[in-house]
């Protein structure tokens, strides 16, 4: 299933409203993301698992796909291998939103290719300036 919202565009935000994809089977998470993007102005596609979010991105072009690791179907490894593998998906940045929160488990993250990596629970404002910082928002990170 696949559920996209268009957050309302103030004057201040560019024609070309970000679309970012966001890929976790957690309801709870999803709310969230939803309500983070909502703040940035952002449009948003919302799939539970990793077929629905290869359809999702080869039709929809996001602008940035937010995914879990652990999914039903296609996990998040091999979703970002099939996305890689795509002429039309493979540039398409790719950030990990994971409970995996060691630093062994970061290292193979970001080894396996991912853009980049949060771990579950995160602080808003720290996925505020992530996203900013995939979209071109200017946020400082840090």
């Amino acid at each position: 299933m696949v559920v996209q919202t268009t957050a309302p565009v103030s004057n201040s935000v560019p024609s070309q409203v970000p679309l970012v994809l966001v890929v976790d089977d957690d309801d709870d998470s999803l709310t969230l993301m939803a309500y983070i993007l909502e703040q940035l102005s952002c449009q948003a596609c919302f799939v539970a698992d990793g077929l629905a979010a290869l359809v999702a991105a080869q039709q929809q072009r996001p602008t940035l796909i937010l995914s879990d690791i652990y999914l039903p179907d296609v996990d998040g490894y091999s979703l970002l291998q099939q996305l890689r593998a795509n002429g039309s998906t493979q540039n398409i940045p790719v950030v990990a939103v994971t409970a995996l929160a060691g630093s062994d488990h970061r290292h193979k993250i970001l080894a396996a290719g991912f853009d980049d990596y949060i771990s579950k629970p995160f602080l808003i404002q720290s996925v505020e300036q992530l996203i900013g910082r995939f979209i071109g928002l200017g946020q400082p990170v840090g």
